[in-house]
């Protein structure tokens, strides 16, 4: 394995863990939403990978396929009466996403895109020190 391919492994975890951020965020900003898009409820976001396992036997090489999905889960109820989009009960319709949750997820798709940034560099140092030592002799 070259240092070429620890980039690209730790840069497509990278960008997953973006994507993970961006789900949330998302989440976060649409917790209190009441109709979202076509009148529906904001379904949460979720993102789900796939690992790579190309070219190295049964090593994984980074993050394959990713795709941003919808959770497909039913509304939280709450019971306010004046709200304009109440039903006939008093209950509005509100996305079923828990701050506590999104945050968690949050602060694991930040140390996990820290760890891979760390992997980065630790390649990258290695490959200078190679350089340094080829170049002495």
């Amino acid at each position: 394995m070259d240092y070429m391919s620890i980039f690209e492994i730790s840069a497509s975890g990278m960008d997953f863990q973006r994507a993970r951020m961006e789900a949330v965020a998302s989440n976060l900003a649409n917790v209190n939403t009441s109709r979202g898009v076509g009148g529906r409820t904001y379904q949460p976001l979720v993102v789900v990978a796939r690992a790579s396992e190309t070219g190295f036997g049964d090593l994984l090489t980074g993050v394959g396929e990713a795709a941003v999905v919808e959770r497909n889960t039913a509304p939280r109820m709450v019971f306010n009466p004046s709200h304009p989009d109440a039903d006939a009960q008093g209950y509005v319709a509100l996305p079923n996403v828990n701050p506590v949750d999104e945050m968690v997820n949050m602060m694991t798709a930040t140390r996990a895109y820290e760890a891979n940034v760390r992997a980065m560099n630790a390649a990258r140092t290695m490959a200078m020190r190679a350089l340094d030592i080829g170049g002495n002799n």
